[in-house]
């Protein structure tokens, strides 16, 4: 509505600046527009066809063979030039005289005395009239149009094109200025609703899970930065086409500025096209991805998502969901994008669609691995079998996924190596972090040692750990020691069992082993080591060392 205002006003002050009452004119941009060259279907006989300009403004058309057209055109644009600066010193009111002559039983047209063109058939052709009518219009266009581009260089005449032009110009200033302060005051103000403003839940209630809260926050705070970017584009392209526009408008009102409006438009209707073009595409691409943070922050505020475990599991999902959602909206909007791009180039994209079609069906017969990657990453991302940050094992190979996307999945070992797995190879998967971990310890005790006190000691360990606020958010359920589960040749293996948050067991595995040494040896209760105990026959034993002294009984 601001924006509109501006526009609103922006007219207002054009409209009461003093215009000129007969004299004064705006020129249109159809008018100035240059029209690209027509070529006829005939191979042997092509006929080119452009305009002559006076000051940036069409004359009229001419026609001629292709190879004759450059000469002719530039001929006639010479010594149109050249007349009209010799009717331009003559006094003010002297009118300009057109006379059409036959020679050679074709209208030749002269200016002030001065010969300017021969009216062809091809020229007739263009307006689809007899060669005389075509010359008689030729005629009444150089009368209006030389009449026209004197008065326009009369002092008065200037002067009041320079109030208009002084008009837009502080319409300019005006319409820049309030962008400007609507881009400042928009900006603080989301700022201010970001920071103010909770994640809500549904009927406008506050989310109760506090996992969720962070989410959402994040959700929330990257649906403002993309909100905020196509902002700063959009108003930067508006400030462009408020002075850009206006200058142009303004060069528009003179008769000797008038001829720079051709030649920008020549020189950037191509860039121009491809910059709004390739603008566009960066603004969607950027309101795409605040829709689908958007979505994400809906859904997860309406708990369709959490369940009793699933609090700690909703970031990787969504950071899994909303990286491979936006790489396939960004390879769609570069590739409609690309396609505007030749249209906008006059390109006919129409056979090259089609010739793309035969393309994409060759290329899917011979990379079927690729549409099995694809098929395979897309189940994997929809079961949610695994996502980013999680920890897998496929096959011989395991460890952190850094990058998942349709084609193939990226993990980084323990050895800090990084193992590329296309998604098509994977066949079963363990995921050691999905929803809830779980520490397994076994714990050897000596054979020699009270097995009673150490299964109460390793419970009253496991009781304290669960009830101490650093690890107790980390502990989902108290430590089950579930009793002896081995006879080893290092003595009793006692098997406990702790279930964590995801990727915490082995933080909280490391914490109860130091505090179960430092329990067991308060305890003087030891960890037992490997042993072996060989038993001999005693009677074999003397028998062998008689035998070795070489003394016979």
């Amino acid at each position: 509505m601001r924006f509109q205002f501006l526009a609103i006003a922006s007219s207002m002050a054009i409209a009461v600046v003093s215009v000129p009452k007969a004299t004064a004119q705006i020129p249109l941009l159809p008018q100035l527009l240059p029209s690209p060259n027509s070529v006829s279907n005939d191979a042997n006989n092509r006929l080119v066809t452009g305009w002559i300009y006076l000051d940036g403004r069409r004359l009229f058309q001419i026609a001629a063979s292709r190879s004759n057209f450059p000469e002719r055109s530039e001929d006639i644009q010479k010594k149109l030039e050249k007349i009209a600066r010799n009717y331009f010193q003559s006094p003010a009111k002297t009118p300009v005289k057109v006379d059409i002559r036959e020679v050679n039983q074709l209208p030749v047209i002269y200016v002030n005395d001065q010969y300017l063109m021969t009216v062809t058939s091809e020229d007739a052709g263009l307006r689809e009239v007899d060669i005389s009518t075509s010359a008689n219009q030729v005629k009444e266009s150089l009368q209006e149009d030389l009449q026209q581009a004197k008065q326009e260089r009369q002092t008065q005449f200037l002067i009041d094109q320079g109030k208009i032009a002084a008009g837009i110009g502080l319409t300019m200033i005006v319409m820049s200025w309030g962008v400007y302060s609507w881009q400042r005051r928009s900006k603080n103000d989301a700022v201010y609703s970001l920071a103010s403003q909770p994640p809500r839940g549904p009927l406008n209630s506050p989310i109760s899970s506090a996992a969720a809260q962070p989410i959402t926050t994040q959700l929330n705070q990257q649906q403002h930065r993309h909100i905020q970017e196509a902002k700063r584009r959009l108003f930067q392209l508006t400030q462009a086409g408020i002075w850009g526009g206006g200058s142009f408008f303004i060069l528009g009102l003179f008769p000797y500025t008038r001829p720079f409006q051709v030649g920008i438009l020549t020189a950037a209707q191509f860039p121009l096209r491809l910059g709004v073009v390739f603008l566009g595409t960066y603004v969607a691409i950027r309101l795409i991805y605040a829709l689908i943070d958007r979505f994400t922050t809906t859904l997860i505020s309406s708990g369709a998502l959490l369940t009793p475990e699933s609090s700690e599991r909703l970031q990787l999902r969504v950071s899994t969901f909303s990286g491979v959602t936006k790489s396939i909206a960004t390879g769609i909007c570069v590739g409609v994008g690309f396609l505007l791009a030749l249209v906008a180039l006059g390109i006919d994209i129409v056979p090259l669609l089609a010739g793309a079609s035969l393309v994409g069906v060759a290329v899917s017969l011979a990379s079927q691995n690729l549409i099995k990657d694809a098929i395979n990453g897309f189940l994997i991302i929809l079961e949610d079998q695994y996502a980013l940050g999680d920890v897998i094992n496929v096959g011989n190979v395991g460890g952190l996924v850094e990058n998942l996307n349709l084609r193939m999945t990226q993990v980084r070992d323990s050895e800090g190596r990084l193992i590329t797995i296309p998604n098509g190879e994977i066949k079963v998967v363990a995921n050691l972090s999905s929803r809830w971990s779980r520490a397994d310890l076994t714990i050897p005790i000596a054979y020699q040692a009270d097995i009673e006190k150490a299964l109460k000691l390793i419970e009253g360990i496991g009781f304290k750990m669960d009830k101490d606020p650093q690890w107790e958010r980390q502990i989902l359920e108290t430590p089950q020691v579930l009793g002896i589960d081995q006879f080893g040749d290092r003595g009793l293996i006692i098997r406990v069992w702790i279930k964590t948050q995801p990727l915490k067991q082995w933080d909280v595995a490391r914490e109860f082993r130091r505090r179960l040494k430092v329990a067991l040896d308060e305890a003087g209760i030891s960890i037992s080591v490997p042993q072996q105990a060989v038993w001999v026959n005693d009677e074999q034993l003397l028998n062998f060392q008689g035998n070795g002294n070489g003394k016979a009984n």
